[in-house]
């Protein structure tokens, strides 16, 4: 692999974007979450009294702790920490100068601070990703804020590589988990026959991926279970081919995943990992840079492209050759398909894993320590007094990179229960003394399918009578079977997901429900905002409902239609039954429920706290409230577009000279030879013809 100048500068610039997503989107949403009048009052999950603020730092790092003594309540404090983070990350996003590591340590700060208090809604496992991917880029962006200008930095193979090494974990756990879950549908290669109309937010293009045949879902799966458990070993091979096909496949994944669901800012998070897989010459090849010619290569080195090119044609056929064999590969002429099926059992792959994740952990210290001996012979190159400066950076570094190599075993082998429980003792300490940071997190997504017979579904409904109950229709989750699918990537509506794992069991599992059956009873404005930004929308606009209740369905996707064009009803629904009984305010049933989630005991001062800080935020969310969550985070994105475009257009117009070859150089200095001669066989007649015009006698008057 070659420089990585550029994959980190796109690293970097692709987290300040990602950045702003998270923080804007929590944004819009803090009022009805965490307001005075929201689902959960954060000042009620902050209180903590008669205990100094350093302690308080110290059990729960946040930046809330601080909202008394700038009089602010905590949900203005919230709401100012996101703001910052927003403000600080459009800043970084516009100019490179801000992409530095001080500006990412507060980002990851703020992110963390509101983290450790907006747990309910912000406990998704990107919400974790975010925060470890956050604090590697603080020890991968240059320290240049205040010094204009970065200096080189040796290290950075190392800090970058821990990034490779947080995509292996990510993928390759991921995949793992499908299969140790022993979950039917993933070991009989159906997951995705139920994946499209069973996940929260669906998207328009997930009900046409429905509609495919079983055959090619299990193909899918077979494709799935390839790029997650077998190329993300590809991302340590010395090979840079390699390399940059897994780069490819992964990026692959997550545009399909994009493409089907709503999942937030995780695919744009996974997607800057993978920019840890490429180098300076693969980006200049996208950028259309001119590349030099490639001189004519010696013996040896021919000798060992030739050995690098079997070796990858090998791994090629080693992993086709395992797919058709460990999933029996098929293909049907006559009926124009693929069959597949797992042809290995459980206890085949405990035993495969017993042995693969001890080797995981190996390949990562031989690959960290090849970077760590790379990085020390670079420093070693060094001349001057630079060369002690250059070496204790790089003894720094080399210690953090160990550090999270090792704090990161922890959550890492929870993929296998012997490896977990055979951690060194002395490691488990060291994760516990730093598991409040967020700075490493065990990682498994969709685990298992759910809604296999049905995608379970709560619907809730308002009455003034108890006799006529109308709907109320939330913005994003399947409701009205006849609603079009939102697309709403990279805005996250943490109060539709939220219904989504509610519906998965009782409402006892999810105290918050209580809540917000209750605040839709007296009529909470900051709360209606979360199921409806136009409030005209919503049923009980002018007077909120005198009961509330809620119930269970089951959700399918539609059939396509004879002629193919687009359905008119995107659902087909069947009643289950009760999921929450019929309540009014003031009901003994309510309040007991109420009292035992220990969400009655709010803080009865409601008061906004006055000042220009307080002001301020009013105002701005006066301005922002009517906006939709997708509305704001696009309208920022657009607002950096024409920044850019506005940068390219009005900056002055310098042609960069393009690097010559050897021949036009040659021709081209061979050119200002005969002209530099010309000028002087000039000069020298000039100066010729001045002495014989002073010889010749002047006449006399």
């Amino acid at each position: 692999m070659g420089e990585i100048r550029l994959p980190r500068h796109m690293f970097l610039w692709s987290m300040s974007l990602i950045y702003l997503f998270a923080f804007t989107s929590f944004y819009v949403q803090i009022p009805g979450l965490y307001g005075n009048e929201g689902i959960l009052d954060a000042g009620w999950l902050m209180r903590s009294p008669g205990r100094p603020l350093l302690e308080q730092l110290w059990d729960s790092p946040t930046l809330l702790w601080l909202a008394p003594h700038l009089g602010l309540d905590t949900s203005q404090m919230m709401e100012l920490i996101s703001l910052l983070g927003a403000l600080l990350s459009f800043g970084a996003l516009v100019l490179e100068p801000l992409r530095d590591s001080l500006i990412f340590f507060l980002l990851w700060f703020f992110y963390l601070s509101l983290f450790q208090v907006a747990k309910v809604f912000l406990y998704f496992q990107w919400d974790s990703l975010l925060l470890e991917t956050g604090f590697l880029a603080v020890l991968v962006a240059p320290l240049k804020l205040f010094r204009g200008k970065s200096s080189s930095c040796y290290h950075d193979g190392m800090t970058f590589w821990l990034l490779r090494w947080l995509l292996f974990r990510l993928t390759f756990a991921s995949g793992v988990v499908k299969l140790t879950s022993r979950c039917p549908t993933w070991w009989g290669l159906t997951a995705l026959t139920y994946h499209y109309e069973t996940q929260c937010l669906p998207t328009p293009l997930a009900w046409y991926a429905h509609q495919l045949p079983v055959w090619f879902h299990k193909l899918s799966v077979v494709g799935l279970f390839v790029i997650e458990m077998a190329t993300p070993f590809l991302f340590f091979a010395p090979i840079r081919c390699l390399r940059l096909t897994s780069f490819y496949l992964q990026v692959l994944l997550q545009v399909f995943i994009i493409l089907s669901g709503n999942y937030s800012f995780f695919n744009l998070l996974t997607i800057a990992l993978c920019f840890s897989l490429l180098d300076d010459d693969q980006m200049n090849s996208w950028l259309g840079r001119y590349r030099k010619k490639s001189r004519e290569k010696t013996w040896p080195q021919a000798l060992i492209s030739w050995t690098a090119f079997m070796i990858e044609l090998a791994m090629y056929v080693l992993i086709i050759y395992c797919t058709r064999l460990y999933f029996e590969l098929e293909v049907n002429w006559e009926t124009k398909s693929v069959s597949s099926r797992t042809a290995f059992t459980y206890d085949q792959f405990h035993h495969f894993l017993n042995k693969i994740t001890v080797s995981t952990i190996w390949i990562g210290v031989l690959s960290l320590t090849w970077e760590v001996i790379t990085a020390m012979f670079r420093c070693a190159c060094v001349r001057g007094l630079w060369k002690l400066l250059v070496t204790i950076q790089w003894a720094i570094f080399a210690t953090v990179a160990a550090f999270m190599l090792t704090i990161s075993l922890v959550p890492y082998t929870t993929i296998h229960h012997e490896t977990h429980r055979s951690i060194w003792p002395g490691v488990q300490k060291l994760y516990d003394v730093v598991d409040r940071y967020q700075l490493v997190s065990s990682y498994g997504l969709f685990r298992t399918m759910t809604g296999v017979g049905g995608r379970p579904e709560v619907v809730i409904e308002g009455s003034m009578d108890k006799k006529t109950w109308t709907e109320i229709e939330f913005m994003y989750k399947p409701g009205n079977e006849s609603t079009p699918l939102p697309v709403v990537v990279p805005h996250q509506p943490r109060l539709d997901w939220q219904m989504w794992f509610a519906a998965q069991g009782p409402y006892s599992q999810s105290p918050w429900f209580v809540s917000l059956v209750h605040q839709l009873l007296q009529g909470s404005r900051s709360v209606i905002k979360l199921i409806q930004v136009d409030e005209s929308r919503y049923p009980f606009s002018q007077q909120p409902p005198a009961f509330i209740r809620a119930r269970l369905y089951k959700y399918w996707f539609t059939k396509t239609s004879e002629n193919g064009t687009s359905p008119q009803r995107w659902w087909r629904r069947r009643y289950v039954g009760e999921f929450f009984p019929a309540v009014c305010l003031g009901d003994p049933a309510l309040e007991n429920l109420l009292s035992q989630f220990d969400l009655k005991d709010k803080d009865p001062d409601l008061s906004s706290p006055e000042g220009p800080v307080p002001g301020a935020l009013q105002v701005l969310r006066s301005c922002v409230g009517p906006l939709s969550g997708p509305l704001v985070l696009w309208s920022l994105f657009a607002t950096w577009a024409a920044i850019s475009l506005m940068k390219i257009f009005c900056s002055p117009r310098t042609s960069r000279p393009r690097v010559a070859s050897t021949e036009s150089r040659s021709a081209k200095a061979s050119q200002e030879k005969r002209d530099q001669s010309r000028k002087t066989e000039e000069s020298v007649a000039s100066q010729a013809e001045r002495l014989d015009s002073d010889r010749v006698p002047k006449k006399r008057k």
